[in-house]
């Protein structure tokens, strides 16, 4: 697990228009054809893999967290779906599956959908063919940004709110410059 790559689409919600851009390239992505105007033509329509819902005044993507410990996995019976350790993804086998869908059930994100003319699931993959997801690629915003060292970028982002927020904190005193000696 040391040696692995560890990457999560973040969203950063306060971010997102709502364009569904990302939407619309997971479709392209994911469509036979590659193209926007061959996935318009093509039947059964190419399926999302990531969804832009409202709550309450704001627009949110959701897609899949491919969670370590994800109870999608922990429910299917087949194993069709599988944790990839080294790319820190959630794997689906189609060949495997059964059509159950206790996976949909399972999902606590409901990202995980029933697919469209069969009894199969559709799922993020996180595009693996590509150097980044297509829902990143296309976010105009960067609402969508693939981060793979997502835990030391967080607290990074979260100490320097702190560091900002003492600064104009009145009566704060200043730091001490290196060696212990008080700026003037």
């Amino acid at each position: 697990m040391e040696n692995s790559i560890r990457e999560r689409v973040m969203v950063r919600l306060e971010r997102c228009v709502g364009c569904r851009s990302c939407e619309i390239a997971c479709r392209v992505a994911h469509s036979r054809s590659g193209t926007l105007l061959g996935a318009i033509d093509e039947r059964p329509k190419p399926e999302r893999r990531i969804f832009v819902e409202q709550v309450a005044e704001n627009p949110a993507p959701f897609l899949c967290r491919h969670c370590e410990d994800a109870p999608c996995v922990r429910c299917c019976p087949t194993g069709a779906l599988r944790f990839d350790e080294p790319r820190g993804v959630v794997v689906y086998l189609r060949d495997r599956c059964i059509g159950c869908h206790a996976c949909v059930m399972a999902c606590p994100f409901r990202v995980i959908q029933r697919g469209r003319g069969d009894e199969f699931v559709t799922k993020c993959d996180r595009c693996p063919d590509r150097e980044q997801p297509a829902c990143v690629e296309a976010c105009p915003t960067r609402a969508l940004v693939l981060e793979t060292d997502f835990v030391s970028e967080r607290r990074r982002r979260t100490v320097s709110r702190f560091v900002d927020a003492a600064r104009i904190m009145p009566g704060a005193e200043e730091p001490a410059a290196p060696g212990g000696v008080q700026n003037p």
